[in-house]
């Protein structure tokens, strides 16, 4: 018997009935479900019983899917507005802490200071799929962010609950075969955020061979659908293009031949869950289950998209100044400009040293206008300890890399006797650990001329920041 699914069942007898326990459900005069919604909400925090509660929170969650956009954003901006904390006794909890800052007293700061929304949303979690319907619910919050930035206060909330709901701890890796039902292997096709999987024969080719790994964590209240997931080719040395790695007539090689794993794919799989944490987990307890399985792998590395690289070039080549390039590398560059460059010899051979110097100075110098570094893959791996190793011009030539980064792509290897060393530099002073190749690339003397300050967040123009699946690797 599944387990996951016996326990849902469980909880939906317990809410039916926690509804027949109620002799009616909250309701108000008019035609407004969002009314009606605010109403039950206030009913759930009143202290109902369990089986009451989870019959309450039901009726919300099954409100809220049926509501159309316009009401559901009603909905948020009734959270954020007359569910925030009880400004009266907060009022009253900050004076009795600077009357008598004992440590009672901040306990009550705190409880006055969480906003009941906090509490409410804990509540929905107690309905049957509540997890999941609220990830679906923090999706649609995000997409109304944009143009309601006030909103920001409600997502935290639902971030806050979601980072302990979604901790480490709860979360279980499984491998994803050829042999995984069916139904997780089409979601694994339809998450695939960096290289495009065509359809069954091409998942096949990704899954089937022994050379080939997948790997993604799930949720034990999410447990047919994957929040993230790797792709990892095991091979006998570092690879500097995806084309290799991915085409139909290569051929396979033994496991017990292979000294590198190559992580080529990490997807984020759910929009609802964007800004928790889960690749740097992912990863590491990945090489711990393959250096188990395959002691003879002693490499890993990345073959790793830089997705906003040909947006900054064009900004540097642009620009009446630029400290990356110089007149000369601009008139180089022009060859970008022309249709089928990649496949011209003479262009190719034009544009590729510049291009090279160029990446190695967008990822040692170039700083976003809060001081950190651009590319938010970059700082994934570089945030996790690993060293920037090598960077491949032309090593993915698919239309979307080509658009995005002049199909550049790079390796990021982690050396794992030197991870924390590598992280301290990176965290504590933005350093970007690099193999020597790719800084003899960058002069010393090269660099902007008004360095900014360091901390801060990432760009907002970044697409990996405004929520797209791809994730890195």
């Amino acid at each position: 018997m599944n387990t996951t699914s016996f326990l849902g069942d469980m909880l939906q007898a317990i809410a039916d009935r926690g509804r027949k326990l109620l002799s009616s459900s909250p309701r108000v005069d008019g035609n407004n479900p969002v009314d009606t919604m605010e109403a039950l909400c206030e009913a759930l925090l009143s202290g109902r019983g369990e089986a009451s509660g989870m019959a309450l929170a039901n009726d919300i969650l099954t409100s809220w899917r049926r509501l159309n956009p316009s009401e559901q954003l009603d909905f948020m901006q009734r959270l954020l507005s007359r569910f925030g904390p009880r400004t009266e006794q907060l009022e009253q909890a900050i004076d009795a802490y600077r009357n008598d800052p004992t440590p009672s007293a901040l306990l009550t700061l705190h409880e006055a200071a969480e906003p009941r929304r906090q509490e409410l949303i804990r509540r929905f979690n107690l309905a049957p799929h509540g997890i999941e319907s609220l990830v679906r619910m923090r999706e649609a919050l995000l997409k109304m962010k944009s143009e309601r930035p006030d909103l920001e206060a409600v997502d935290s909330d639902f971030a806050h609950l979601f980072g302990s709901w979604f901790n480490r701890g709860f979360l279980m890796l499984k491998p994803i075969s050829w042999s995984t039902p069916a139904d997780i292997l089409e979601r694994i096709i339809r998450y695939e955020a960096v290289h495009h999987i065509g359809g069954w024969e091409e998942l096949r080719l990704r899954l089937a061979p022994k050379d080939r790994r997948c790997f993604a964590f799930f949720h034990p209240q999410l447990a047919d659908d994957p929040l993230i997931f790797v792709e990892v080719a095991l091979t006998r040395d570092i690879p500097d293009n995806i084309g290799d790695l991915l085409r139909e007539d290569r051929v396979p090689i033994a496991e017990a031949d292979a000294t590198t794993a190559v992580f080529y794919s990490i997807s984020n799989c759910q929009d609802g869950l964007r800004g928790i944490s889960f690749g740097n987990f992912l990863i590491k307890q990945v090489v711990e289950d393959l250096k188990r399985d395959l002691p003879g792998l002693d490499t890993f590395v990345t073959l790793s998209p830089v997705p906003g690289f040909a947006a900054w070039l064009a900004e540097e080549r642009r620009a009446d100044t630029s400290d990356a390039l110089t007149a000369a590398d601009k008139t180089k560059l022009e060859a970008l400009d022309e249709s089928g460059w990649a496949d011209n010899e003479e262009l190719k051979a034009r544009v590729q040293p510049v291009l090279t110097a160029a990446a190695a100075w967008y990822f040692l110098k170039a700083r976003n206008s809060r001081g950190r570094v651009i590319d938010p893959v970059a700082r994934f791996h570089l945030g996790n300890g690993a060293r920037l190793e090598r960077i491949n011009v032309l090593a993915d030539r698919s239309p979307r890399a080509m658009r995005q980064s002049h199909g550049l792509m790079v390796n990021y290897l982690y050396k794992f006797d030197d991870i924390e060393k590598n992280h301290e530099a990176f965290a504590a002073r933005s350093e970007v650990v690099a193999a020597g190749p790719v800084r003899k690339l960058v002069p010393a003397d090269k660099g902007p001329k008004n360095p900014l300050p360091m901390g801060g967040t990432t760009p907002a123009n970044s697409q990996n920041e405004k929520g797209s699946k791809e994730f890195s690797a």
